[in-house]
């Protein structure tokens, strides 16, 4: 077995702490006890607390896993080989862009039959996000190309044969498409 080399660690924008402030603050005022709680909230409680939260994000690219970590009260950890890896995302609704955060959402392959939030992970505020999305979605490629043993040239002739297949597919397509669109015309 290989070691695990740390590839890349994630910084987090500082916009974080404020987006979780007004985040908490909005659901405060929605609830009878978070009218008691708000003025301790905007007085020094929410401050603190959205702080502390920024303190706990920490994400990291590895050779074989992306690590997450975040939570004040509840501390969720999270390990995901990058072969497991199917999809990332992003997400930027109006709240998110006034803030100038990006969360990127990374969907996992298994999970068997439990609820499909099971299989998410989301990371918010991570700077430079697309680069960072980058290099997941490369670290996949390279990780997979080990596991059934392409090398970089083995796995460059697998992507110009399908290349040139689709590229066949497509101008027998185009062929069959002249040839019925004559046809309708000839009638």
């Amino acid at each position: 077995m290989t070691e695990e080399i740390v590839l890349r660690e994630a910084t987090f924008s500082p916009r974080v702490k404020t987006y979780i402030f007004f985040v908490v603050l909005s659901v405060l005022f929605t609830t009878i006890i978070g009218w008691v709680v708000i003025p301790f909230w905007i007085f020094g409680l929410g401050q603190w607390m959205s702080g502390k939260y920024f303190k706990t994000l920490s994400c990291q690219i590895t050779n074989k896993n992306l690590k997450f970590s975040k939570g004040l009260i509840l501390h969720i950890e999270k390990t995901i080989p990058v072969e497991n890896i199917q999809d990332l995302s992003f997400v930027g609704g109006p709240v998110l862009r006034y803030f100038g955060l990006t969360l990127i959402k990374i969907e996992t392959a298994g999970g068997g039959g439990g609820p499909q939030h099971q299989n998410l992970m989301s990371m918010l505020g991570i700077n430079d996000a697309e680069s960072f999305k980058t290099q997941i979605l490369q670290q996949r490629e390279i990780v997979i190309n080990q596991k059934h043993g392409y090398g970089n040239s083995a796995a460059n002739n697998v992507q110009q044969t399908q290349v040139i297949d689709n590229t066949q597919l497509l101008t027998d397509i185009k062929n069959e498409l002249i040839e019925i669109k004559n046809a309708l015309k000839n009638k």
